[in-house]
C-alpha cells in the first residue's frame, strides 16, 4: 500500500532549480533513506512531501488520513527557559500521562521526564524529539538528519532505537541523511539525491552504481560494501570505541577489492 507519492516534483528558488522531476514512492513499513551532498536538496523534498512547501512543478498524493511524525534535523530551545522533557510533550497541545511516559519509553528515555531540556545530551534531546514524533503513533516516520551532532556508536544506537520503533509501530520510516555507513544497514531502500535522483534501490544496488561512488567517493563505498556481511550482527550491539577502527580496516580492504573487481 502507497502511503505517500511524489511525481515530476521541482522547486526553483531565486532563479536556481533546487529539486528537478524528482519521483518518489513510500510503502507502508518500509524504511527508506535519502542521501545527497549538502545542497542536494534533501530537506527541501522533505519539506515538499510533508506539506510545508509547495512545489513549482508536479504532485505530491498522500494517503486520506496519513499520520506523519517528523523528527527535526535540530531545535533550538532557550538555556534559560525552564522546560522539562515532559512538559515539551505538550507543546502544543497537553497529552496523556500515560502516553507520555509510553512514548518516551519507546524512544529509549524513559528515565529523563522531569529532566531540563536544556541539560539533556544530544542523544537524549534527539530522543525526545522522537518521543514527540510517535505520540500520534504515525503511519509515516520522517527524520530530517536526526544523528547530526552524535558521535558514531551514538548515531548507531538511535538508528536501532528506529528499527525498534518501526517494529513496534509498525510504521514506514523516511529519513534524510548524511552518514551513509550507519544508516544504510536498515534501509530497504536507498535514494541518491543531488537535485534529481541520481541512483536508487537496495543499499548494495546503490553503493555498487557509478552515480552514487562518482558523489561519495570509492572509500564510502567500500565501508558501505562493509555492512553486507558485517551488519547481521553488527546493528544488534555497539562496538564500543572500536567501531570506526574496525570500520576503517575494513573499508579500506573492501575498498581495494571493489577497484580491482
Amino acid at each position: 500500500m502507497t502511503l505517500l507519492q511524489g511525481q515530476g516534483i521541482g522547486v526553483v528558488r531565486n532563479g536556481t532549480t533546487i529539486l528537478q522531476d524528482v519521483g518518489l514512492r513510500i510503502a507502508a513499513g518500509e524504511i527508506v533513506t535519502i542521501v545527497g551532498p549538502n545542497g542536494s536538496g534533501k530537506s527541501t523534498l522533505l519539506r515538499v512531501l510533508i506539506g510545508a512547501l509547495q512545489p513549482d512543478r508536479g504532485t505530491v498524493t498522500r494517503q486520506p488520513g496519513l499520520r506523519l511524525g517528523y523528527v527535526p534535523q535540530k531545535l533550538s530551545i532557550d538555556a534559560t527557559l525552564p522546560l522539562t522533557a515532559r512538559r515539551f510533550l505538550d507543546l502544543p497541545d497537553r497529552v496523556p500521562e500515560a502516553a507520555a511516559r509510553a512514548a518516551l519509553d519507546a524512544a529509549g528515555v524513559a528515565d529523563v521526564a522531569r529532566r531540563q531540556m536544556a541539560d539533556l545530551s544530544g542523544g537524549q534531546f534527539q530522543r525526545v524529539l522522537l518521543a514527540r514524533a510517535i505520540l500520534r503513533r504515525p503511519d509515516l516516520l520522517i527524520l530530517d538528519e536526526a544523528t547530526q551532532g552524535l558521535d558514531q556508536p551514538g548515531a548507531a544506537r538511535f538508528y536501532r532505537q528506529i528499527e525498534a520503533v518501526r517494529r513496534d509501530l509498525n510504521c514506514a520510516v523516511l529519513m534524510v541523511s548524511h552518514e551513509l555507513h550507519v544508516v544504510m544497514a536498515a534501509s530497504d531502500r536507498v535514494i541518491c539525491l543531488n537535485g534529481h535522483i541520481c541512483c536508487e534501490g537496495t543499499p548494495e544496488v546503490v553503493s555498487a552504481a557509478p552515480a552514487y561512488r562518482e558523489l561519495f567517493g570509492t572509500g564510502t563505498g567500500g565501508a558501505l560494501a562493509l555492512y553486507r556481511h558485517d551488519h547481521g550482527q553488527g546493528h544488534s550491539h555497539d562496538h564500543g570505541h572500536d567501531h570506526g577502527h574496525h570500520h576503517q580496516h575494513h573499508h579500506a580492504h573492501h575498498a581495494k577489492t571493489q577497484d580491482h573487481a
